[in-house]
This record gives C-alpha cells, structure tokens and sequence, in this order.
C-alpha cells in the first residue's frame, strides 16, 4: 500500500492506494484558519500532527501497517514555520495567503524592484513570496526571531516530524521568492537584507525523491518504522498530477479552500501575473494562478450568517435567484488577493445589495465571484499567447453542479468533471511516492471524466456583463483600500 497525506487550508486528508493505485481508504479531520487581525492567516502546526494521527488511523483501520511500502505529503506553498534549534515550532504558521506583510512589500519592492526579482525567479514582490513576511517577524516579534533556526513549509515540518530530516521542496524554495532556478542557489542579496543566514535553509530536493524515513519517535501514529518519505509537493502541483495534467492546451480548475487555475508547460516561461512551478513530472512546467480565498470565502460566509446549513442547502436556496443575483457583484479579496493582481490591500466587497436581498442572493453572487476571478486568470493566459482548448474542474466545490453551471457559462467553455476517486493532492503526492519506489510509472495515470456541463445560454450575457462590471469595480476601488487599514481602522 501507498500513503497520501495532503495538509490543506481547512483539513488534513489522508488515501490510501494498493499495489494497482487504487483507492482503497480515504480520510478527512478538519482544523481552523485564524485571522485575529485584517490580513492575518495562520495554523497551528501542532493540528496538523493531530490531524495526521486521525487520518492515518483511519485509513489504516484493520489492515497491517507493514503492508506500507511509502508515504508522500502534499500541503499549502508557501507556508512559513519557524523552527527552534531542537525543531520545535516557536510560534503558529503564517499560511501562504496571510497578507500581513504589506509595508515589507512596497519596501522590498523599492529597493529590488519587481523586475529583479522576476527575472531571477519568476515571481514578483507580492503576498506570497516570503522576504516580506520574515522581514515582518524580524521587526515585530524580535523575540520569536531570534530563536529562529530553521524555516519550513507545512509538508516539510511534518516530514521533518516523521524522518528528522531538514529540506525544503523545490516548489517550496521556487515559490518562496528565495531561490534562484537558474543558478539553484538562494539569493544572497535577499537573504542579506532580510537579516538571514543559509543556515536557516536546508537542501532543496525534488519532489519524487525518498528523503528519509519514519523513525521510532513517530510510533504513536501506528506507522511502520523505516518506510520511505519522499519529499513531497505542493498541493496545487499534486492535484495537477492526479488531474493527468500535462497536456499544453488543457488547463484545470481546483475549486479547494484556495482556488487554482492550473496549466501545464515544458519549459520554464513564467508570466508576472501568475505564478510558475515544476510539475511532479520532471520536465514539465505548472502555469499557475492562486486565489488567496475561494472554498474558505464560502465557508467564513456559512459559519457566520448560516450556521448549522450544508452547502448544499445553501446551492438549493440560490437556485431560485437568478444569475447575477438580480444586480449583486462581490469581490472576493477577503484576505487580499494574490494572482493575478497581487494586491495585499485588497478588500472583500460586496456592491448593490437593497432589502429585497437575501442570504441566498449572497451566496450565489459568491459563487460567481470566483467564477469571474477564474475568468480573469483565463484572460491573463490567453493575453500571453496560451491557448485553452480543454478545461477540467476538480476539488472539493467541484460536487457543486450550481457552481459548475456557474463556472461554465461565465467562462464560456465547456467543463469537464473528474472523477473523484483519483483525484486531489492526497492521490498525487501518492502516486508520486509509488513512482518513487518503483511501483509505477507516470505513464500509469489515468484520467477519467464524470461530466461535462455545458454553459447555459441564456446566464452567459449576464455574466459577460457583470463581469466587465467586477474588473471595473476593482480599479475604482483599489485606491480605497489602503485606507482602510489606517491607524483608526
């Protein structure tokens, strides 16, 4: 058997695969989001641990742990953990779309300048990239930094946790800003001005390589002692494998607590409104957007005005209102925005409500919020001379056929389904672990399509109108933002 772990924004998911690479046992165990302060995205790690012992005793239940041949980690990139110099974690994550960090930004940007940067890395200043939020902690939680000797991600510190060995992913290195994939080393000038050491960072390894394995300390999670961790992957990355992503022309829609709009090249030509990554496939390249909040908008907006309600009661509500909510438009930046404004500032905003509104009205002009941000990435792409001529939906808000309706006919392209059985970061960071040891190979993975939805005729000159209206809205309103986070705010 092979083990899948993915550390998501709002769960830790375990499936468990046999020899064949077929689901034999899933699990799920939910932990929270903090945001104390506007901006603010944080986890404790210590859930994370918790999360992992739930789920792996799920999946394993009434099966021999000796049956595991290797494990492999998925999670949020780039989360920020701060270890001491016994490993402990000295304080709770900063998760990748923590949006804190807005000062360091506009000074990092000054004094590099985003070209700089991009062309060293292929990122910009922004919210994801880590400089800003470690030179934050150097400057407000002096105390905490100066304990600081090592720094990970989410999937690392848990391997780090089961093998005690200290890396860093290469998409964690790639998407940290840090790293340099030309020269594969950390930028010196950066590391200098934010005040670090390349101590603090460990090898960076790829993907698909075993970089240790379980030792006796992680007995308590009823794993077997000595099986194969390999390095691990982005979630977004993982999810690209599992979807069978590797075609150029077919891109994918990862409806998660964040949202991912994936799209695969084989070679490394970033594009400064997105982000790029290495695929799971050596060789190939992951054109991808990340939105800072997608699924966990949804889930903020149930459990503040609707607790108690399923999403899918929420679904049947809003499929007596019609599309666009009879004139509401929201921008969905609750935590800023990362592609493909990159805009920590940003705010959510929700524009034309009267008193014949109801809670159903919002929750469908949630829907179609995301669905216009999508719209807006698929622009990006296509303004840079990409083409898409095939588009899949997968994740959790995937089982949503309100928001699949939704997503189709604002981007005017039909969606394809995938199957959920072998889909998600938990099955490709599995995989990716049977590739490693030998069990199979890449040419192994299948894709299969549940169903297509068809844009609906008659939404699709709603939605090219109000969405002209949500990027006007944006331009208007960008201005404001940073006002908002004054010293009366």
């Amino acid at each position: 058997m092979i083990l899948g772990v993915d550390i998501g924004t709002t769960s830790v998911k375990a499936l468990l695969l046999s020899e064949e690479a077929q689901v034999l046992a899933e699990a799920e165990h939910p932990h929270p989001l903090h945001s104390p302060r506007p901006g603010f995205a944080e986890e404790d790690p210590e859930d994370w641990w918790r999360g992992l012992g739930h789920v792996v005793s799920q999946v394993l239940q009434g099966r021999a742990p000796k049956g595991l041949k290797a494990m492999g980690l998925s999670g949020m990139v780039p989360a920020l953990v701060l270890h001491g110099e016994k490993g402990e974690v000295l304080r709770p994550s900063l998760q990748q779309n923590d949006a804190r960090a807005v000062a360091e930004i506009r000074e990092l940007r000054e004094h590099f300048g985003d070209a700089w940067l991009f062309a060293r890395t292929g990122a910009t200043w922004n919210q994801q990239v880590l400089a800003p939020k470690l030179l934050w902690l150097r400057r407000h939680e002096p105390e905490v930094w100066a304990k600081a000797r090592w720094i990970s991600g989410s999937y690392e510190h848990l391997t780090f946790r089961l093998t005690g060995e200290r890396y860093q992913e290469a998409n964690w290195a790639l998407e940290s800003g840090l790293w340099n994939p030309g020269e594969e080393g950390w930028l010196k000038e950066v590391l200098d001005y934010v005040g670090i050491g390349g101590e603090l960072l460990g090898p960076v390894r790829q993907p698909w390589e075993v970089v240790g394995q379980v030792g006796p300390a992680s007995r308590e999670l009823g794993l077997p002692e000595g099986l194969p961790v390999i390095a691990g992957s982005a979630d977004h990355i993982a999810a690209a494998l599992a979807s069978g992503l590797k075609e150029e022309g077919e891109a994918v829609v990862k409806l998660g607590g964040a949202g991912d709009f994936l799209y695969a090249v084989d070679r490394f030509t970033p594009i400064p409104e997105l982000f790029i990554d290495f695929h799971d496939i050596p060789g190939l390249f992951v054109i991808n957007g990340c939105m800072a909040t997608t699924g966990s908008l949804l889930r903020w907006f149930r459990d503040a005005f609707r607790p108690g309600q399923g999403f899918a009661q929420l679904d049947r509500e809003a499929e007596a209102v019609p599309p666009g909510g009879e004139g509401l438009v929201v921008l969905p930046y609750f935590l800023g925005e990362k592609t493909p404004i990159h805009d920590p500032e940003a705010r959510g905003v929700v524009v034309g409500l009267t008193l014949t509104h109801t809670p159903a009205h919002v929750w469908r002009a949630l829907l179609e919020a995301v669905a216009y941000a999508f719209r807006h990435h698929l622009e990006v792409l296509e303004g840079r001379g990409h083409q898409v001529s095939r588009l899949f939906v997968m994740d959790g808000g995937a089982k949503s056929q309100l928001w699949r309706r939704i997503l189709a006919s604002v981007l005017e392209r039909p969606l394809a389904k995938l199957v959920e059985g072998n889909l998600g970061s938990a099955y490709g960071t599995a995989f990716l672990a049977g590739v490693a040891v030998g069990l199979w190979g890449y040419g192994d993975l299948r894709r299969e399509v549940e169903e297509v939805t068809e844009p609906e005729p008659a939404w699709i000159p709603v939605y090219r109108h109000l969405y002209g209206l949500y990027r006007e809205l944006y331009g208007r309103l960008k201005d404001l933002f940073p006002r908002l986070g004054g010293e009366h705010a």
